[in-house]
């Protein structure tokens, strides 16, 4: 097994090569205005670093989101685009998943939320019995219409950093964005064990910023 993980659901622009065991090589930059720039590049750093080449990976996981519209498609479509190449099957999960499982490989236990910035004052958010289970679908809400269902729970992710106000427990410490390591390791256990994937399309939760106007006109020749 050689699964190559990458995730631009977060500002974070991160790639990981797993062997099944443990992680190989890994690389995560934080820059929310360049996805495409920083992913492809990333993909090589990593390989090299490995000693090995793409073909021979033997499968794809990549974060679904939820995320904004035009990072999350970067790296949608990249993981689609080396699974067709290379014939091997894409592994979908929700990114909020890759920061939960995160958050529990540096000691995080019990009930708690991960939260990540949505942008327009919202954030994406999930509830966790622990790191491996989630018991709610991914949502984006305004932080202060969640601080009286999540109160007394702890909170992860820069969505809680952020709005650390309506949040009761803020843990600044542990992962904030997205680790395609985490997300490797989280694939390869579920590869073993038989768990469930998503499909490789993306979690939006929104419409996009760019819309047609509700009135547009139409003025090419018909």
């Amino acid at each position: 097994m050689l699964l190559l993980a990458l995730d631009t659901a977060t500002p974070a622009v991160t790639v990981a090569l797993h062997d099944g065991e443990s992680v190989v090589a890994e690389s995560t930059q934080v820059d929310a205005r360049r996805h495409g720039e920083l992913l492809l590049p990333a993909v090589d750093r990593v390989l090299r670093e490995a000693g090995t080449k793409l073909d021979a990976v033997t499968g794809i996981v990549v974060g679904v989101g939820p995320g904004p519209y035009t990072g999350l498609r970067v790296g949608i479509v990249t993981a689609a685009t080396f699974a067709a190449t290379l014939s091997v099957p894409v592994h979908g999960l929700c990114t909020l998943d890759g920061i939960a499982y995160a958050a529990g490989q540096q000691g995080l236990t019990g009930e708690f939320v991960v939260a990540t910035d949505a942008r327009r004052k919202e954030v994406y958010w999930a509830r966790y019995a622990d790191a491996r289970t989630r018991i709610t679908e991914p949502a984006v809400d305004r932080p202060a219409e969640l601080t009286e269902r999540l109160a007394g729970l702890t909170a992860v992710g820069a969505g809680a950093v952020l709005y650390r106000d309506a949040f009761s427990d803020v843990r600044e410490e542990l992962p904030q964005h997205q680790s395609a390591a985490a997300l490797a390791a989280l694939a390869a256990e579920k590869l073993r064990t038989g768990g469930e994937f998503l499909p490789d399309q993306p979690l939006y939760l929104r419409r996009p910023d760019a819309q047609v106007p509700a009135n547009y006109k139409v003025v090419t020749p018909q």
